[in-house]
């Protein structure tokens, strides 16, 4: 059995141990060390050959995101936050995963074992797989529900929570609109009102009062009429 070498950049003892413990119940994981900040890691990483790192984002010294973007040829990467905001610039970085805490076990595992998904093939003659595809996982009734980003139609603000609408299905989520406004800024999102925010690319028709998406009629909130026009006409 093939074995990864990790190691753990965390700075809380209590959410370290959790881990460290995850990690010594599956058997293909060998755990190297656990850094308290990312600049030891960057030492141990120097020292020993370490196949996937479990990482917090809020560090001292050096946050997490940009101790990635620090490494030449990073090691797979687990994210292990208790923030959700930063998950989109996670996948950016080609993160294996995104772990929010508290850490269900059966969530680790399923995390880990993405590592034998991308284990280099052995030949040539194999046409290269087609880029991972962005998503984001959302608590819907104590579950973690997975959402592909270039699958959702429109998100809707329902006071504390948002439902966000893809061509097969709808899921509610306690989130803010304004947050998941900011995670997929880059990812051709409009916000027409103050309850919708739009994928640009579903538009199938759009007038001074409305956009339609998918036979469904969107607002276009007034205050935002101006900007949205301006954007959709040119």
């Amino acid at each position: 059995m093939h074995r990864y070498n990790c190691i753990i950049v965390e700075d809380e003892p209590l959410a370290a141990e959790v881990l460290k413990d995850y990690i010594l119940q599956v058997p293909f994981l060998q755990l190297k060390g656990i850094c308290t900040d990312a600049l030891y890691a960057m030492d141990l990483l120097q020292k020993e050959k370490i196949d996937l790192i479990f990482l917090d984002i809020h560090l001292p010294k050096l946050k997490g995101l940009d101790f990635i973007k620090a490494l030449k040829k990073p090691p797979q990467v687990i994210i292990t936050s208790a923030y959700q905001d930063y998950a989109l610039q996670g996948y950016e970085l080609n993160v294996l995963d995104y772990l929010l805490k508290p850490i269900e076990f059966s969530r680790f595992v399923m995390a880990v074992n993405k590592l034998k998904d991308r284990e280099p093939v052995e030949t040539s003659l194999v046409p290269a797989s087609a880029p991972e595809r962005a998503t984001l996982f959302f608590n819907v009734s104590k579950k973690r529900v997975k959402v592909y980003i270039d699958e959702i139609l429109f998100i809707e603000s329902l006071k504390e929570y948002i439902r966000i609408t893809t061509k097969d299905k709808a899921i509610l989520t306690k989130f803010q609109l304004g947050q998941i406004e900011e995670m997929l800024s880059k990812n051709g999102f409009l916000r027409i009102h103050r309850s919708f925010l739009v994928a640009r690319n579903k538009i199938d028709a759009f007038s001074a009062t409305d956009v339609e998406i998918n036979g469904l009629q969107i607002p276009v909130g007034r205050s935002y009429k101006e900007a949205v026009m301006t954007i959709l006409e040119s």
